[in-house]
């Protein structure tokens, strides 16, 4: 598999899991192209560099060696290369966007946007030097879950409307790497019901579409804070509130040197607010189950992120990288 689609329902932290993804296919001495198609300069910021113009550069050294490139595909100067690439119009190109005409063409015309997009990443997947391909690995930062399925099929449609020439041959070839062994679509969710519905949604559209799905990403994943004895209590609302008062008398938490009403009002207050934590808490356990087992009902290879509390930084993404090799993902 040389391209990977990365897609998620907004939120889910799909663009940093691009970012790691492409980090750890670059591990170990290779080269990879991280692409972004939404406009959002997300890539600069999750690797801290200024805003990216619309060309490949350097972005970060992979974990033992190894390149990570980074490309923002933007419509109008996708549309500008495919205009001098097919048609030789690089001069009269320029003059069409002084009078506003590419503006016009990427805005306005049905499709052509994602047309323009996924060529370009077509493009930089099969360009090829004298030693093989350029990249060993490109990674999209794709659309959302609820348009990917329309995104990655545009030029099937494009293959119905022109029934020759060199757009209709561009966007059949485009269809056949998607299509292919080569190309491999993820997708990451959260352990919560709308984005699992996404992923589901999205996996039977992309089955139905014939394009290759590949693995979940479960991102930002929270580890019980109780076992699972306490959990159960938890759940039946069996705990026993005692004990829990003990614990935080035991801790000090009630108030040191205090003693009568007033100390055993505080640790009352103290517990019933830990017993409700504790409640809501084993919902939480009880339903992030359940969606681990929508999820296993893909059928797929699932990988799994830790939630972060300090946020994602430069370090943290190479944190991840590392988790994605361990978990044989790349």
């Amino acid at each position: 598999m040389r391209l990977h689609v990365v897609t998620g329902k907004g939120g889910t932290g799909k663009t940093t899991v691009a970012a790691a993804l492409a980090l750890a296919l670059a591990s170990g001495g290779h080269r990879t192209l991280l692409c972004e198609v939404e406009g959002r300069q997300g890539i600069a910021q999750l690797f801290d560099v200024p805003p990216l113009p619309y060309e490949e550069r350097k972005i970060a050294v992979a974990p033992a060696g190894g390149d990570v490139y980074a490309l923002p595909v933007e419509p109008k100067a996708a549309l500008l290369e495919y205009l001098d690439l097919f048609y030789r119009l690089g001069r009269a190109g320029k003059i069409l966007e002084r009078i506003g005409a590419i503006d016009f063409a990427t805005t306005i015309a049905p499709g052509l946007r994602d047309v323009l997009l996924t060529g370009k990443v077509y493009e930089a997947a099969r360009r090829r030097s004298p030693r093989g391909p350029v990249y060993d690995a490109v990674v999209l930062d794709a659309p959302p879950t609820g348009r990917i399925g329309r995104f990655l099929n545009v030029n099937e449609e494009v293959v119905g409307l022109a029934k020759m020439g060199p757009i209709r041959n561009q966007a059949g070839s485009i269809m056949t790497l998607l299509r292919s062994p080569q190309t491999v679509v993820h997708l990451v969710t959260v352990l919560e019901e709308m984005p699992v519905q996404e992923t589901q949604d999205a996996v039977e559209e992309l089955r139905g579409a014939h394009l290759p799905v590949g693995g979940v990403v479960v991102n930002m994943v929270r580890d019980p804070v109780l076992p699972a004895r306490a959990l159960a209590a938890a759940r039946a609302g069996s705990l026993d509130r005692d004990e829990v008062v003990s614990g935080l008398d035991a801790a000090g938490l009630g108030g040191r040197g205090r003693t009568g009403t007033a100390a055993s009002a505080r640790l009352a207050h103290l517990a019933d607010g830990l017993v409700a934590e504790a409640r809501e808490h084993s919902a939480r356990v009880r339903l992030e189950a359940e969606q681990r087992e929508r999820l296993h009902d893909l059928d797929r290879p699932t990988y799994e992120l830790p939630a972060l509390a300090e946020g994602i930084d430069l370090g943290t993404l190479y944190d991840l990288a590392e988790q994605l090799v361990a978990q044989g993902m790349a």
